[in-house]
Formats: structure tokens, C-alpha cells, sequence
């Protein structure tokens, strides 16, 4: 019996590119038993409509109104939860961004490396620009070290912790890796029946990040695909190129994930290391006599976050290692 992928694409006030994106998964799906999810994160704009009308003909795409903006995870979790027509046991999951498009092949590449490689559980492509140039899809997970040398962004300091740093040189040939962009990520479903499913606390930003991690914990192996290719626009519902400051969700997933992974020590610890590595960053910036990399003001906003949020007193609550949404069978 050949395996079944259920395919999600949540959009969020894109419903113009969701739809370009369905249409171009839809082609790759040829011959692949599934079906794909369309799913609106309540963008009340009338994106719902929309895709109900452009998508009636299209006897594989349904489309699902999530009800509330709960962000990336709560709406994929949606759609991982909703009964699908005729209830078809999932066999595969595939999390696709609604500015991600498929190459030829691309999502048949994930399957066959999914059912030839036992021990991986989750298979995420190499993603490419409009252009075909790489983009940075592979990571290590983030540490005190990584936090030191993303943010200083000096040299000398990057050679000598690049064994540390976040992100993964572009590799050459698939291979295990610690997690990787969600834009294109296919999971077995089995497996988020025995780790959960994503952290709604994450409303963006980190939440693919502590579902790998927690896969590796469960000795769940994550693979890098390189013959999957996917052309992702990259930001488009969240802005994030264009950020002039970096919005409070960010903070408190990035901080989330260092007190549910390590613990508030560590985490206030990963803080100061970032504040050290940015001081530096800064101090070369200014000799140079051009402006930091980072928005205005972030180092001022991730050291006020971070002290609201864990020290005792301060008047805001304490992110924690809260639980994942309630396991079970997918």
C-alpha cells in the first residue's frame, strides 16, 4: 500500500501566493497518494473565501478555517488534528510555507529518503531563492557558544567556534543534521504521537527548532535532503526582512527555548553571551564608522525581555518549560 502524505500550507493574509504554492504542490503530488490542507490562520480579510472559491474544483485540496491566529505551530497542529474525508491513515506529514514552492521532484525526494531511511524522522529540502541560490536551511541547535558567535559576527571569533555556530556552511550531500527550516519539512506522523506535537507557546520562530529537538531527544533522527529542492520567497507573511524592530514574539520564543531545553541559569546565561558577542559586533561597527546589523535598539529590547521574564519581582510572568499539546495518535 503506498504511503499516504497529508500535505499543510497555512496561510496568513497570502491567499493569492497560498494558492500559487497549492498549485505548484499539487503537481509535484502527481502520483503520490495524499491530500493537501489549506488552512487559514483567521486572517479575516477575506482569504478564506478566496481560497474556498479558487480551489472547488481541486478534488485533492480542501481548505480549513482554523479559527484563531494562534501562530505557525497552533495552526499546523490544526490541521495535523482535523479528520481528513474517508480518514485515511497518514503515514507522512509535509509543513510547507505559503511562500515555498516545490521543485520538480522535490517532494517525492523527501518521501523516498523518509522510506529508506528508517531511523530519520523527519526530512526537510534545500531551499533556494528566486534566483537558485542556496539559502542557509540547516542548523545546529542553539547554545551559549552559538548566541557568542552569531552575534558578534567578527572573524577570528567565527573560526574558532565554528563547530558551535547556528548555522551550517551549505552542505554538499544529505546527511543528519541537528534541525532545519520549516518551509519544507516532512515528518512521520508516528513519531508526534510519541513527542507531540508543535509547542503552541512558540508563536513563531523556534517552533521547528524544539520539535527536532525533542525528536533527537527521543533518538529520532532529522536529515537534511539535498536533492529536494524549493524555491522559497522567504518572510513574506511575517516581514521579517524588513523588520525595523524585532517584534516581543520573537524574544519570547527565543527565550522559551532556552528555558525549556536548558533551564532559566542557562538561558539567562545564552542572554549574556549574545549581549558580550553584540557589544563586540557594535565596538567594530563603530571603528569602522558604519551602523550595526541588527535593528535599532535590539540589544536594549533583548536585555529588558529577558530581565522582565526571569528574575523574580519583575511583574512579568516566567516563561517555563511548559507542555506540548497533549500527545496522541495523529
Amino acid at each position: 500500500m503506498s504511503p499516504f502524505v497529508h500535505v499543510l500550507i497555512l496561510n496568513w493574509r497570502t491567499p493569492e501566493m497560498t494558492l500559487k504554492a497549492c498549485e505548484a504542490t499539487l503537481k509535484e503530488m502527481e502520483g503520490i497518494e495524499g491530500l493537501i490542507t489549506l488552512l487559514d490562520n483567521d486572517s479575516q480579510d477575506g482569504s478564506f473565501e478566496y481560497l474556498l472559491t479558487a480551489t472547488f474544483d481541486m478534488p485533492r485540496v480542501r481548505v480549513v478555517q482554523t479559527g484563531r491566529n494562534g501562530g505557525f505551530g497552533a495552526g499546523n497542529n490544526h490541521g495535523i488534528l482535523s479528520p481528513l474525508p474517508g480518514r485515511p491513515k497518514v503515514d507522512y506529514i509535509y509543513i510547507q510555507n505559503s511562500d515555498a514552492f516545490p521543485r520538480a521532484g522535490a517532494i517525492r525526494a523527501l518521501l523516498k529518503h523518509l522510506e529508506s531511511h528508517p531511523r530519520a524522522g523527519l526530512a526537510g529540502s534545500q531551499l533556494v531563492d528566486e534566483g537558485g541560490l542556496p539559502q542557509q536551511t540547516q542548523f545546529r541547535f542553539p547554545s551559549i557558544l552559538s548566541e557568542f558567535e552569531g552575534a558578534a559576527r567578527l572573524g577570528p571569533v567565527s573560526r574558532l567556534l565554528r563547530r558551535h555556530a547556528l548555522v551550517h556552511p551549505i552542505l554538499p550531500d544529505s546527511r543528519p543534521v541537528d534541525w532545519l527550516a520549516g518551509a519544507s519539512l516532512m515528518i512521520r506522523a508516528d513519531i508526534l504521537s510519541g513527542i507531540g506535537l508543535f509547542d503552541e507557546r512558540f508563536f513563531l520562530y523556534f517552533e521547528e527548532t524544539d520539535l527536532c529537538h525533542r525528536a533527537v531527544a527521543a533518538g529520532v533522527e532529522v536529515h537534511f535532503v539535498k536533492s529536494s529542492v524549493v524555491t522559497h520567497a522567504g518572510s513574506v507573511s511575517t516581514g521579517r526582512d524588513y523588520w525595523e524592530r524585532v517584534p516581543a514574539y520573537w524574544f519570547d520564543s527565543r527565550l522559551h527555548y532556552f528555558v525549556k531545553t536548558h533551564g532559566a541559569a542557562y538561558a539567562a546565561a545564552a542572554t549574556a553571551a549574545h549581549v558580550a558577542g553584540g557589544l563586540i559586533h557594535r565596538l567594530r561597527c563603530r571603528l569602522a564608522g558604519r551602523p550595526p546589523e541588527d535593528p535599532p535598539g535590539f540589544l536594549r529590547q533583548l536585555i529588558r525581555h529577558d530581565m522582565a521574564s526571569l528574575l523574580p519581582g519583575r511583574g512579568s510572568r516566567r516563561p517555563g518549560p511548559r507542555g506540548t499539546p497533549a500527545k496522541g495518535e495523529i
